[in-house]
């Protein structure tokens, strides 16, 4: 069983501080939604974590199995078992998947586990011949990202609104893979997003609203809800 703890989380971008003392827990398997509106500080905490070199990090720890992460670079917190699937996968001319998944610690026979998974996500396997996202879809991106998710199986998937620009299709199919691997190898899921649709697909053990830079409330499946019947107001500080 795995842990990451995030205990007053302090941190700022270009001076300004936008994270205010965020604390959240997870353990292996589970699935946190972090919800709230625009300027909240939802795409900062993913930064945060996944050691972006643009946001300061001005107190708080985060431990990943005891592990302090926080002095570590990004590369060595994915060695421990972090990764981000972010908004807007970016491209990498010059460097195939299979280098970068072996760069960050794929194990085994990578390339048919690579062409297994992409089939199961309605991935073309010859797409993954290009360099890293190169003249890919949104969408093609999206589930691609799902791909290298499975052949790293990492403890933690942070999860930057990663349902942004999909349609139903690959909506289901990456909602589908990830329950899965909270099945298959225990992997938590911290899904940052604005919609409820992928929570439909992904069912969250928690959602927490984030508004100024704070988790303002916690619950579950109900509280969806009720952010779809009353928006954010009633959450802003």
């Amino acid at each position: 069983m795995s842990e990451l703890v995030i205990t007053d989380l302090r941190a700022e971008v270009a001076g300004k501080e936008v994270l205010k003392g965020i604390s959240l827990t997870m353990k292996s398997g589970e699935v946190h939604a972090i919800m709230g509106p625009n300027g909240s500080g939802k795409s900062t905490l993913a930064h945060v974590l996944s050691a972006h070199p643009g946001y300061k990090v001005l107190g708080g720890t985060v431990t990943l199995d005891g592990v302090s992460l926080l002095e570590l670079d990004a590369s060595e917190r994915a060695r421990l078992g972090l990764m981000l699937a972010m908004q807007q996968p970016v491209e990498v001319p010059g460097v195939r998947p299979i280098d970068l998944l072996v760069a960050a610690g794929a194990r085994g026979d990578a390339v048919a586990t690579m062409k297994t998974e992409a089939d199961r996500v309605g991935l073309k396997a010859e797409l993954l011949e290009r360099f890293v996202n190169v003249d890919l879809s949104g969408g093609e991106k999206k589930r691609a990202e799902m791909v290298q998710l499975a052949v790293l199986k990492p403890k933690f998937a942070i999860l930057d609104e990663i349902d942004s620009g999909l349609d139903v299709d690959a909506l289901h199919a990456v909602g589908e893979r990830l329950s899965a691997a909270t099945r298959e190898w225990n992997c938590g899921l911290l899904a940052i997003t604005h919609f409820r649709r992928l929570l439909d697909v992904l069912t969250p053990n928690v959602i927490h609203v984030m508004s100024a830079g704070k988790i303002v409330a916690s619950g579950g499946a109900e509280l969806a809800e009720t952010l779809e019947r009353d928006g954010y107001e009633p959450f802003k500080v």
